[in-house]
């Protein structure tokens, strides 16, 4: 099964620069995106029936904001949505398909925003996404959890890391976040299989050409719960497709 992550930044925007050609030569068997920015009905129809996959949305109330998306090769034995969460619900942050006992969700993870002024947000979200994963654990299920967290774990998950310790998705409270999710048993299978190699980034800003120099952060992931990490072949970032602020990750899951 191949599952590739996205963060589009407006997925009417992407479709405008080539999404669906990539998508063509890309082929994942499940595209999880982030941040779509739009409801179904906004979607043109062309790109809203692209051929062989199903398309789930979880949109957001508020119009042109966050929301997930799941396109599907494969029919899912159940959708679901939502974490529990009344704030990052309506900001449609969550949205999972179910394949017998495999859980796949696109996250889209709040942004902490300047000063912390989020902090609540993301640390209630940081909390509820774990308890909601721990108990489909306890329940025997398997989970891989990709996409845009917006925490930046380690220093060499970012390419100047003293310069932003004060800054959202580098905040100390935010990696401990991250670190508490990772010690509760879930893979950073990236990370994993990369235990030392700084410079693997999936997000620039769009000031100072920071993607040609790639100065840029890791906060796109594809974790997967403690019983699929021996099937979790490879995981891959592709820093060269275009389109968004935020490059596809992805997982090859045997």
């Amino acid at each position: 099964m191949k599952i590739v992550s996205w963060n589009v930044n407006g997925l009417r925007a992407v479709l405008k620069k080539g999404f669906t050609d990539w998508l063509k030569k890309e082929k994942p068997d499940l595209l999880c995106l982030q941040e779509i920015k739009a409801r179904p009905e906004q979607v043109p129809e062309e790109h809203r029936r692209l051929p062989g996959y199903e398309m789930h949305f979880f949109p957001a109330r508020r119009p042109g904001y966050s929301g997930t998306a799941i396109f599907s090769r494969l029919k899912p034995d159940e959708v679901w949505q939502g974490i529990g969460m009344k704030e990052a619900d309506e900001e449609g942050r969550v949205l999972a398909l179910r394949f017998g006992n495999l859980h796949v969700l696109s996250c889209y993870y709040p942004n902490s925003q300047e000063g912390g002024r989020r902090k609540d947000v993301k640390l209630g979200f940081c909390a509820a996404i774990l308890k909601k994963l721990n108990r489909l654990r306890k329940s025997g299920q398997e989970a891989v959890v990709c996409g845009d967290y917006n925490i930046a774990h380690t220093e060499i998950d970012l390419a100047r890391p003293r310069e932003n310790e004060e800054n959202p998705g580098y905040f100390p409270w935010e990696r401990q976040a991250m670190t508490e999710f990772l010690e509760a048993g879930y893979v950073d299978v990236f990370r994993r299989q990369h235990p030392a190699q700084g410079g693997h980034y999936t997000w620039w800003t769009l000031r100072a050409n920071a993607r040609e120099r790639n100065v840029g952060w890791r906060i796109d992931y594809t974790c997967v719960t403690p019983g699929l990490e021996a099937r979790s072949q490879k995981s891959f970032i592709l820093p060269d497709v275009m389109g968004s602020d935020h490059c596809p990750v992805g997982l090859l899951l045997k």
